[in-house]
């Protein structure tokens, strides 16, 4: 086990379930801060484990979930506008 591995584990193991938890409660905003939390702690612990396993073909996946995240947030945003 190297370090890169428990840091992976430890964003999976502590940084997600509390995005989560942000995401489950309050308003829309509070919720999109939940969602945006997420998709940072889900790429960064992409990104140690591709570290960890020293496999720079596994860094494809953290890439796309950049991009996926960040439009997911877009077309969460804008239905959030259309209902206030």
């Amino acid at each position: 086990m190297n370090p890169w591995l428990l840091g992976a584990l430890a964003l999976v193991g502590v940084g997600l379930p509390v995005a989560i938890w942000i995401g489950a409660r309050g308003d829309g905003v509070d919720r999109l801060v939940g969602l945006e939390l997420a998709g940072v702690i889900g790429t960064l612990a992409l990104l140690a484990f591709a570290q960890a396993v020293k496999q720079p073909s596994y860094l494809i996946v953290p890439t796309v979930a950049v991009v996926v995240s960040f439009a997911g947030t877009l077309v969460y945003t804008r239905l959030l506008a259309v209902r206030s």
